[in-house]
């Protein structure tokens, strides 16, 4: 693992204060980019929905050409990463143990790492929490991930992969970092961004590519959907063959048609 932090190209020693707000109070925004054979992908929408998180989120606006020099170091000190994720961390930097943030300004680190690809189907579980659609950060990419990690540990508890998110008023918003599709009658839909739903880099590209209809969704006809595929950095297009205790086909015929649309379009942009 290479890390750039703060300006400076490091391994996986590299340390934050302990009074870091991110650390402390969960006071920052991120960004995960794909790396696929040792190229990054989509780096100039990451970078746009990064600025946008770390504005709404009231922190300074990020230093766009600062990161695309961290990005750029870490991916030339580990050029063989054959698929990967890129990390952009961005948060409040060392500040009092309370709400408030310090004077020191942001701390800004960008990391990569190999992993394994995603299977290419998987199973989803329903959670009995919501995402609040009215909530001060709903859209925002924001490093406070402890409901998420809750959320997933109770899918993998049951099965499952991914948990799926209702909002306050029961309608379908998402999962802990995936957005969701589905498939009624033939017809691509998916939440809008109204839902709480956070705006994935990959479900945006699947809607300029293919097409869809953004709509609200009750959770209960979750349960009617057709076919059902979940998007998002690494995994891409990936279909899902269960949804709680009922099985689907995997791929559908408009998965399929999607995921592989998706793949040709991206190989042939890399920066979309």
């Amino acid at each position: 693992m290479r890390i750039w932090l703060n300006g400076a190209l490091l391994d996986d020693a590299a340390t934050v204060s302990p009074l870091d707000h991110g650390l402390t109070t969960g006071d920052g925004v991120f960004e995960t980019i794909k790396i696929e054979d040792g190229k990054p992908f989509a780096v100039r929408r990451h970078l746009d929905r990064l600025v946008r998180s770390a504005v709404g989120l009231g922190l300074p606006t990020p230093d766009v050409t600062a990161i695309e020099g961290g990005i750029d170091a870490v991916i030339a000190a580990d050029p063989g990463i054959p698929f990967g994720r890129l990390r952009i961390t961005y948060t409040g930097g060392v500040s009092p143990l309370s709400s408030d943030r310090g004077t020191s300004g942001p701390t800004i680190l960008v990391a990569t790492q190999a992993i394994k690809r995603p299977a290419a189907t998987s199973a989803i579980v329903t959670v009995p929490w919501v995402r609040n659609e009215r909530s001060a950060v709903a859209g925002l990419k924001t490093t406070s991930y402890a409901e998420n990690v809750r959320a997933l540990a109770y899918a993998k508890e049951r099965g499952g992969s991914e948990a799926i998110f209702a909002n306050t008023i029961d309608d379908l918003c998402e999962g802990t970092g995936s957005n969701i599709f589905c498939v009624y009658d033939g017809e691509l839909v998916t939440p809008t961004l109204a839902s709480g739903a956070l705006a994935g880099v990959t479900r945006a590209l699947v809607l300029e590519w293919f097409g869809g209809v953004e709509c609200d969704v009750p959770l209960a006809k979750l349960s009617e959907a057709e076919e059902i595929f979940l998007t998002s950095t690494t995994r891409d297009v990936q279909a899902i063959q269960r949804v709680d205790d009922r099985e689907l086909p995997a791929p559908g015929v408009i998965t399929a048609q999607v995921a592989k649309i998706f793949a040709e379009r991206s190989a042939q942009d890399l920066n979309p």
